[in-house]
């Protein structure tokens, strides 16, 4: 089956027609041979919509047709390059939360043909989805046609379930033996990141779940821990990252006391390092899972001291958090940090934390102004409601907006902003009616 299957990427995307709808999936799943065949039919295609998540290197279809006549490609989240494309209207933003983009392939959209970077098959015919379960099934299930690009860099990550696709259900294979998997380096945050970081990782038991997002930030966070005495933490996670490992490798990950998946460190899809990828590759320690089940909050919530550390753009004075856009300009995406957010909260003695630097340094200008709003900038998105807000952390401190009035959270928030906004921040809060005459910090 596996030599009827095995051509060329310039012979499999002509299973690719006019008007169909292409998914790549996401990250390190996406394809490179794939996406560089099916560019080359740019003149002779029409219509052809593209889907894929955050790119880790340049996406071919939108190279070679910058006004879009032939490929538009839409993101259900930016990474750097994704959000240039999409502020020039190369690249559109799909909106969703994580737990939800299985379930939208399932009952809602349509995958004409799926194109998904896999490891090498084994034995038993299964081609393994390496280091991105997270929503992979879901497409390869709903697309009428699915093409492989069998890359033998590409570690092999134990399920779990939703991990792997049986070469009965390929249409066609391709091989990619010269294609390196992408990675990101790891980098820790700046000063302001560790005094953060100092705040979170006090708030943390000894035996806690952890979740952690992407970022200086997050990693700050990891890396600390690493070093601290911290003993037997576990790990479910939507992203897997080289923090983690960092903690594994110094002995404080082992998952031995988490009351769901006990001595396995969950989650959805790995990105970082090459160290992390030799970690993760066959490792019977870890297992990954469809992001349906990592991100489902009724899941997060029957694990004790569950801490979820996410980062943020802004937060206005009643708790409302943007992770994703700037006014109308989309950052990045939803991505779990909702999920997380209401899962913590359910945890018997959890926490979510969203933290951030109290204030930005515009690159260009120089000028400062405060992360902490009166309220958030027209357009902007609201990733997390001020009604499902639990932990707040800045350089200033750490606060718990669960349950606040609307004046105890502006006080509350406003003792975490830089002090020289205090004030004005003060002033417009009385103005919108939520500011006590109290003590101002």
């Amino acid at each position: 089956m596996y030599k009827q299957k095995l051509t060329t990427p310039e012979q499999a995307v002509t299973l690719v027609k006019d008007g169909d709808w292409v998914d790549y999936g996401m990250t390190t799943s996406q394809p490179v041979l794939l996406d560089k065949a099916l560019a080359g039919r740019k003149d002779e295609l029409h219509d052809i919509k593209v889907r894929e998540t955050m790119s880790l290197f340049p996406r071919q279809v939108c190279e070679c047709d910058p006004d879009c006549d032939t490929f538009t490609v839409m993101n259900w989240h930016l990474s750097g390059y994704d959000r240039k494309l999409a502020a020039q209207s190369r690249m559109f933003f799909n909106p969703m939360c994580f737990r939800n983009e299985p379930s939208i392939y399932r009952n809602i959209i349509d995958v004409d043909v799926a194109m998904i970077t896999v490891a090498p098959m084994d034995k038993h015919g299964y081609f393994n989805f390496g280091l991105c379960a997270a929503v992979t099934e879901a497409i390869t299930k709903k697309a009428k046609k699915v093409i492989v690009e069998v890359n033998p860099h590409m570690p092999r990550c134990l399920g779990g379930r939703g991990e792997a696709i049986h070469i009965s259900d390929v249409d066609a294979i391709v091989e990619a033996p010269d294609v390196p998997v992408p990675t990101i380096p790891f980098v820790l945050g700046n000063d302001i990141d560790q005094k953060i970081a100092s705040y979170i990782v006090e708030a943390i038991p000894d035996g806690a779940t952890l979740q952690l997002g992407i970022g200086g930030l997050p990693n700050s966070v990891g890396a600390m821990i690493a070093k601290s005495d911290l003993k037997d933490l576990g790990v479910h996670t939507e992203m897997l990252v080289d923090a983690f490992y960092l903690m594994a490798k110094e002995g404080r990950l082992t998952n031995k006391v988490k009351n769901l998946n006990r001595d396995k460190g969950v989650f959805a899809f790995a990105l970082g390092s090459q160290d992390l990828y030799d970690w993760v590759d066959d490792n019977p320690a870890l297992a990954t899972f469809p992001i349906d089940y990592v991100n489902d909050p009724a899941v997060i919530g029957q694990i004790d001291n569950f801490i979820s550390i996410n980062s943020c753009i802004e937060v206005d004075l009643y708790g409302q958090v943007s992770a994703e856009s700037m006014g109308t300009h989309q950052i990045s995406g939803s991505g779990g940090q909702l999920d997380f957010t209401d899962g913590a909260y359910r945890s018997r003695g959890g926490k979510s934390i969203i933290a951030m630097h109290a204030t930005h340094t515009d690159k260009k200008t120089g000028t400062v102004t405060s992360n902490i709003s009166p309220i958030l900038k027209a357009g902007t998105t609201v990733t997390d409601p001020r009604s499902q807000t639990h932990w707040i952390a800045t350089e200033y401190g750490m606060v718990n907006l669960m349950g606040k009035s609307t004046w105890q959270r502006a006080e509350a928030l406003i003792g975490l902003a830089h002090p020289d906004f205090r004030d004005e921040l003060i002033k417009e809060a009385d103005k919108m009616h939520i500011w006590r005459k109290s003590n101002k910090r």
